[in-house]
């Protein structure tokens, strides 16, 4: 008999698909991207297609604003280096103070991850001030972004959870990218604070991964495609933010 394909919906995020010989398929000729990488790997997914292709291979936006563009192009510039740092801390602090709050459902799980930045920018900060730039206070970009976060910590604890995958996760993969350029072409080659862990980061990155997967693994699907369909806001409000460092 001629294999057959059939195909068994789950939910919006997934098919699964099954190859069968004229039978029903059982749980082990299943295969779901859920079952092996858990959530995280959903929320990657509709991460990446928010890229460009000078981005991801898997990436599907049109290139419409500056940071868009390969890191290559980017024409970088020492106050928009601070206004971009400045921004992110507003945004950082906000997010870390959410996580060291008890209310929050997911606090537990999620404060002193290791991944925690406000710190470390503390000190870029201070050491730029020592170098004679002025330090501004923080604006509209991380404001907002701040003022929308607390109010999703307080009534939407899902859509919260994107933000807190997209914050942080690009932070340790294209964020590092972004680190070394800036480091060699605006501070002769040092190395900021913002872009150094504690540890090994592949092995904190995958500690949070697993405490997400762990958090989201009992959400129905109808919560799942909630925070999924979060993340373009999340690229939203990060894109304020980064083309700031091309100010």
């Amino acid at each position: 008999m001629p294999l057959q394909f059939k195909a068994v919906a789950v939910s919006q995020r997934n098919v699964k698909m099954a190859v069968i010989a004229g039978k029903t398929p059982n749980k082990k000729e299943l295969y779901s991207v859920e079952s092996k990488s858990g959530f995280v790997e959903e929320m990657r997914a509709a991460s990446l297609k928010l890229h460009t292709r000078e981005h991801s291979k898997k990436g599907q936006k049109e290139i419409k604003q500056p940071e868009d563009r390969a890191l290559s192009k980017w024409d970088l510039s020492i106050q928009g280096l601070i206004s971009f740092l400045v921004e992110s801390k507003s945004m950082y602090d906000t997010v870390e103070k959410i996580l060291k709050n008890p209310d929050f459902p997911f606090s537990v799980e999620l404060e002193n991850t290791g991944f925690e930045r406000s710190a470390n920018l503390q000190k870029d900060l201070e050491w730029l001030k020592e170098q004679g730039y002025d330090i501004p206070e923080p604006s509209s970009p991380g404001a907002d972004y701040a003022k929308y976060l607390k109010k999703l910590s307080e009534n939407d604890p899902q859509a919260f959870i994107c933000h807190f995958y997209n914050i942080y996760f690009a932070h340790t993969a294209g964020g590092q990218m972004i680190g070394k350029k800036v480091s060699e072409k605006l501070l002769n080659s040092r190395e900021l604070n913002f872009y150094k862990w504690e540890g090994d980061i592949s092995q904190l990155s995958q500690k949070v991964k697993d405490k997400l997967n762990k958090i989201t693994e009992k959400w129905t699907a109808k919560e799942k495609d909630h925070c999924l369909k979060e993340t373009e806001k999340t690229f939203e409000y990060l894109g304020r933010i980064l083309r700031l460092v091309m100010a």
